[in-house]
C-alpha cells in the first residue's frame, strides 16, 4: 500500500487547484492585495525597469533555457556512449561527474521544464483573463470580469495562470528526483520562493494578480506529481517486489539451514 500511497496526491492538488480558482473568483481579495501595489495612480514598480527587469525576468529565464540545453546534452552523451561498450566503461566516471541523476529521472526533468510552462502558456490562450493594469480600476480600459466572463466575451487579455512565474516553479520536478528524494523539503522551499519572487515581480507592475502566481503554483505541482508518478511508479514498485522476494528466498534458505542444524 505504501507504494502507491502517492499516486493520488496529483487529484488532490488538482482538487486544490480548482478550489483555489474558485475562492479568488467570487471573492475580491486579488483586488486587495494588488491595491497594495498601486498607489496615486502609479504601480510600485514601472515595468521594464532596469536592473530589475533583468535580475527577476531575463536572467530566471536565462537559466532555465541553460538548464534545458544542459539536459538534452547530457542525454545525447549517453544516447553515445550506450551505442559503444567501450565508451560506457571509458567514461563512467565522467558521466557520474557530469550529473548523478539517471536517464529517467533526466528524461523526466526535462519533459517539467517544458510541460509546465506549455500547459500554463495553453491555458492563459483559454481563459482571457486581463491583468490587472488592464483594468479601469488600476488606469486600464477594461472592466473587471469573473474567468467565466472573459471566457465568455473573448477578451484578448492573456494573464491567467501566471506563466513567468510558472517557468520557476517547473523546479518543483527537482523534489521528485528519486536521486534527490532526501533533499526533497530544501528543494520544495528553495523552489517556491524561486517562484513566488518571479510572480511578485510580476505583480509590482500590475502584470498579475495574486491568484495567478497561486494557481500557477499550485498547477505546477499538480503537473509535476502527475508526470512523476508515471515516470517512477513502475521501477519503485517492481524494486519493492524485487527486495520482498529477496527477503522471501531469505527466510526460506535460512529456515531450511536452521532445520539441517537442528537434525
Amino acid at each position: 500500500m505504501k507504494i502507491y500511497s502517492a499516486n493520488g496526491v496529483w487529484l488532490k492538488l488538482l482538487c486544490l487547484t480548482i478550489i483555489a480558482t474558485l475562492l479568488f473568483e467570487h471573492s475580491q481579495l486579488d483586488i486587495h492585495i494588488s491595491k497594495l501595489f498601486y498607489t496615486n495612480g502609479h504601480w510600485l514598480l514601472e515595468k521594464g525597469t532596469q536592473p530589475f527587469a533583468f535580475i527577476f525576468y531575463d536572467l530566471p529565464k536565462l537559466l532555465l533555457i541553460l538548464l534545458g540545453i544542459y539536459l538534452i546534452a547530457v542525454l545525447i552523451l549517453r544516447h553515445k556512449q550506450n551505442s559503444d561498450i567501450n565508451l560506457v566503461i571509458k567514461n563512467a566516471q565522467y558521466d557520474k561527474r557530469l550529473t548523478p541523476l539517471s536517464t529517467r529521472e533526466i528524461g523526466y526533468l526535462l519533459l517539467v521544464l517544458i510541460a509546465v510552462p506549455s500547459m500554463i502558456a495553453l491555458l492563459k490562450g483559454v481563459t482571457h483573463v486581463s491583468c490587472p493594469n488592464h483594468l479601469i480600476l488600476f488606469g486600464g480600459d477594461l472592466p473587471y470580469l469573473n474567468i467565466w466572463q472573459n471566457i465568455a466575451a473573448n477578451t484578448p487579455a492573456k494573464c491567467f495562470p501566471a506563466a513567468h512565474a510558472s517557468a520557476g516553479f517547473s523546479l518543483y520536478g527537482l523534489a521528485f528526483l528519486p536521486t534527490l528524494h532526501q533533499y526533497r523539503y530544501r528543494i520544495f522551499e528553495i523552489v517556491t520562493v524561486v517562484g513566488w519572487t518571479m510572480g511578485l515581480y510580476k505583480m509590482l507592475f500590475g502584470d498579475h494578480f495574486f491568484s495567478h502566481t497561486l494557481v500557477s503554483m499550485l498547477l505546477s505541482l499538480t503537473i509535476t506529481c502527475a508526470l512523476a508518478t508515471l515516470f517512477f511508479k513502475y521501477p519503485v514498485a517492481n524494486k519493492a517486489n524485487s527486495i520482498n522476494a529477496n527477503g522471501k528466498k531469505s527466510d526460506t534458505a535460512s529456515f531450511q539451514k536452521s532445520s539441517k542444524t537442528q537434525s
